[in-house]
């Protein structure tokens, strides 16, 4: 029966190497089990987020004239709890994409050329989409 990386139970330990093959089942393991554990992260965090601000609006609501210091302040505490939450939506989208890559086994590879991203940048940043050049290629366009 062929391994499955959803199913692989790494050591503990297990980074993945430069000597084994590019994008094995157990590196696709080891990345499966990281990007779980952030999406799982981050809809904690957009949980707790939507919570407060949820009960910020009700207590705000509840607690009658307040003065225009207080809303104010009320104000800027949903706005920045907002744009936490947009963040982290975004990179929600992000993390559900390097899944779906993992699936279709484009994970790990250039959405431009399909070249291998490396496994040196997957460690340090495993939703990166593009080589380091097409990376500064990419940087160097939007400036």
């Amino acid at each position: 029966m062929a391994k499955n990386y959803k199913t692989i139970q790494l050591d503990p330990k297990y980074i993945p190497k430069k000597t084994e093959k590019y994008m094995s089942e157990e590196q696709k393991a080891y990345f499966y089990a990281l990007l779980a554990a952030q999406r799982n992260a981050v809809v904690a965090s957009m949980n707790d987020g939507m919570s407060d601000l949820s009960s910020s609006i009700n207590i705000d609501s509840m607690d009658g004239p307040n003065n225009e210091g207080d809303d104010a302040s009320n104000t800027q505490q949903a706005d920045i709890q907002m744009k936490i939450l947009d963040r982290d939506k975004n990179l929600l989208v992000r993390i559900d994409n390097a899944l779906k890559r993992l699936e279709e086994g484009t994970f790990g590879y250039s959405v431009i050329s399909g070249e291998e991203i490396g496994l040196k940048r997957m460690l340090v940043q495993p939703l990166a989409t593009m080589t380091i050049d097409e990376k500064e290629e990419h940087d160097k366009k939007d400036f």
